[in-house]
């Protein structure tokens, strides 16, 4: 269990934040490194050709290790989409193949798939939401011998239901489907080793539970596929390119792994060393320890909606950093309002109202939550 960390983060007191998996706000310490990055930007003669590289590869390495892969196998994209685009255009898929996704999942990791679809004529497969809550199940029978993809998070992001990876990872390599995982709303608070999972990619945006700012995004590539194309050429995922100062000479060579799909502008002074201190910070905490912490929180929420006949994960199907509510005949007229006006700050997805609650938190800010929501039942 970890400590409350509000102190770490600029949180006015009456403000109930339990919406990190919308925008995380970011650590004083960070905050404070992206100013200096302003600064620097102010004073360009402090720049150097060398700084374009050595907090890239920092970076890089830090979230390497959260999900115990090597800096070699991560590229550093801008979105998750742009992660999702480098996969689909190096992905093999044939007419008589099909890719599988699940109801309502974000659109960075459907849209790919459906222009796939159509430009080629595969057939995307839907799962719809299963009515038990197993969303495991709903995926792996869709997996066949015509799958060629099977593009999933490891948990949805309306409410947290959980998607075992491994057991979908192991049905798709009996086909010799590819793995795609949005981990948007999972690394960094989940513990996920790529060496186990063995995903043929795997992103995921900066700005929710990586801490970090908005625009920055990692792009995991496994090593079968890193000699594809990038979606852009330029010249700083060339072989040399911190020593190229002129146009003389060209190269074809990329640099080792998957830096070759690194996105043109990835060398930004502000959003680099925010990031950095972000990643520092949550590999000193590790993402078990932050999991066990929020856990009770997430459990609280679920067992007093419950008792308010409200529809939550089932003991064992969601995720333990974040949850989802759902109510009979829909959402109550003006509860998100409700809620914002007395400065709590959940997400609504659709019918679900999100709530994820982070290390600032405590449990009187759940009280606070439940309070206001058990007024409108």
């Amino acid at each position: 269990m970890i400590e409350n960390q509000r102190h770490l983060f600029e949180i006015p007191e009456d403000i109930t934040y339990l919406n990190g998996a919308y925008l995380s706000p970011l650590l004083r310490e960070a905050a404070e490194a992206g100013k200096l990055g302003v600064d620097r930007k102010v004073h360009p003669w402090t720049i150097f050709r060398k700084d374009f590289f050595a907090e890239v590869e920092e970076v890089r390495a830090l979230f390497a290790r959260l999900i115990n892969a090597s800096a070699d196998d991560v590229a550093i994209v801008p979105a998750s989409s742009y992660a999702a685009a480098i996969a689909g255009s190096n992905l093999p898929l044939r007419k008589d193949q099909s890719v599988v996704v699940i109801g309502r999942e974000h659109f960075s990791n459907v849209y790919q798939w459906q222009w796939r679809c159509r430009e080629i004529g595969a057939e995307l497969q839907t799962v719809p939401t299963p009515i038990s809550g197993n969303w495991t199940q709903g995926v792996l029978d869709r997996i066949e011998r015509r799958t060629a993809i099977v593009a999933v998070p490891q948990c949805h992001w309306h409410d947290g239901l959980l998607i075992d990876i491994e057991a979908v990872s192991a049905a798709a390599r009996s086909v010799g489907a590819a793995l795609i995982v949005d981990a948007t709303q999972s690394v960094g608070v989940v513990p996920f080793d790529v060496r186990s999972s063995k995903p043929a990619f795997l992103f995921c945006s900066g700005y929710k539970w990586l801490l970090g700012p908005y625009g920055l995004a990692f792009l995991y590539v496994d090593p079968l596929f890193q000699n594809g194309t990038p979606l852009e050429h330029h010249s700083y995922n060339r072989a040399g390119a911190a020593e190229v100062q002129s146009t003389d000479g060209y190269t074809d060579e990329f640099m080792p792994g998957a830096r070759r799909y690194d996105f043109g502008e990835r060398s930004n002074f502000i959003t680099l060393p925010i990031m950095k201190v972000a990643l520092r910070q949550l590999l000193d905490w590790r993402a078990d320890n932050i999991q066990c912490t929020l856990a009770p929180l997430v459990d609280m929420i679920n067992r007093r909606a419950r008792e308010l006949d409200l529809n939550v994960p089932a003991p064992g199907c969601g995720a333990s950093h974040f949850t989802g509510i759902r109510f009979p005949g829909g959402a109550p007229t003006a509860l998100y309002e409700t809620l914002i006006a007395a400065g709590i700050h959940v997400s609504l997805r659709g019918e679900t109202l999100r709530i994820s609650p982070y290390l600032y938190n405590s449990l009187a800010d759940i009280e606070r939550f439940l309070e206001v929501l058990a007024r409108k039942f």
